[in-house]
């Protein structure tokens, strides 16, 4: 059998009621699409998945909508329709319980050249966890890896820019249709998502981001990935949902800590206690996956002369020399918040910028 063209997979999962794996079983058992269309009540009723009242919506074509008007919509907005058959179709996603047949894409479509891992977290996070999540993908783009998330505010949107700042590839997934962008205040983020990288969504264009789609859609997250990155969640959080789909399929989950006094560190460090990898850098993630670094962390060095710290870790990096010095003289010497302080430790640790010892000792790294 060749390949269904795109259009005509397009027109089935267009009818209500027909679901991605019921869609597989009428391919495997009929081969053309046109064939579906011509067997009987009976023997659609007989596929796996297929109601009667299926069967009777696909013998008369009942759409939800156009499937023509539908397919030249997207390739006026200059995307394309993957099906679970096009060689392009991302080969790890078929790999899942539930793939979708269906992807529509914007970009360019490199699931299948470039290994990629999800980075999701807090659509709150606080700013230790936008500095966490932007510097580990942009140190794991540097080393080859893409970014997949999902384009929401907070770690998905660190994520996202983290590997474009890397020179990187990243790839967005919608809970929603290409044509509904939300939130809408990453609009530009999106455009240059669909520049560098690509956005994909299985929902139809005009689909609104109903927060029933946000599950369906972190399957997929977890679905093109080789790991999921847990960067800051609560423990009743959707990252920890996408983090148990992965581990279903067998994919590495990784954590990063936090703050014990922090409620947005509970979910990453229930997953570290269940055997998710800690990730203090980039290299933990490459070492797991077997990928050589390329690149290494950025040294303080190099972060100093791009500018690229904040006040506050200048001042820490006034007060910490050589000697090994305690979190409490720290705090105290600056006037800190001590659960502060401790985020902005671990930050300053992940950066390579101080490096800590037993006891809560720290010295300047490099």
């Amino acid at each position: 059998m060749g390949t269904p063209a795109s259009v005509e997979i397009l027109g089935l999962y267009l009818i209500q009621g027909l679901g991605a794996g019921a869609i597989r079983h009428l391919v495997t058992r009929f081969g053309e699409v046109e064939e579906i269309y011509r067997a009987s009540l009976d023997e659609l009723t007989k596929v796996e998945g297929v109601s009667a009242a299926v069967a009777k919506r696909i013998k008369a074509r009942e759409y939800i909508k156009d499937p023509s008007k539908e397919y030249d919509s997207l390739i006026r907005m200059g995307g394309k329709m993957l099906t679970y058959w096009d060689p392009e179709f991302p080969t790890i996603l078929r790999e899942i319980k539930y793939p979708p047949v269906c992807l529509y894409v914007l970009g360019q479509a490199l699931f299948n050249r470039i290994p990629l891992v999800a980075v999701v977290g807090s659509r709150h996070p606080s700013n230790y966890g936008e500095r966490v999540a932007k510097t580990l993908s942009r140190n794991l783009a540097k080393n080859g890896l893409g970014i997949v998330s999902g384009l929401a505010m907070g770690i998905d949107t660190c994520a996202h820019e983290g590997a474009l700042m890397g020179g990187g590839y990243t790839v967005a997934v919608l809970g929603s249709g290409l044509d509904r962008i939300y939130p809408k205040s990453n609009v530009r983020l999106f455009g240059e998502i669909v520049q560098s990288g690509c956005v994909v969504s299985e929902f139809p264009l005009g689909t609104p981001p109903d927060p029933k789609n946000f599950p369906i859609r972190n399957r997929i997250i977890s679905g093109l990935s080789k790991g999921v990155l847990v960067v800051e969640a609560t423990k009743a959080s959707g990252s920890l949902i996408t983090a148990a789909m992965a581990l279903e399929e067998g994919r590495e989950v990784f954590a990063v800590p936090g703050s014990i006094e922090s409620m947005k560190s509970t979910g990453c460090h229930y997953l570290i206690r269940q055997g998710a990898k800690l990730v203090e850098k980039a290299e933990d993630i490459l070492e797991e996956l077997s990928i050589a670094v390329k690149e290494p962390t950025l040294s303080q060095t190099e972060d100093q002369e791009r500018g690229m710290l904040t006040e506050v870790e200048k001042k820490i990096l006034e007060v910490v020399g050589d000697t090994p010095m305690h979190m409490d003289e720290i705090w105290q010497v600056l006037e800190l918040d001590p659960g502060e302080l401790g985020a902005i430790l671990i930050s300053m640790e992940l950066k390579g910028l101080v490096k800590q010892l037993p006891g809560k000792l720290f010295i300047r790294s490099g």
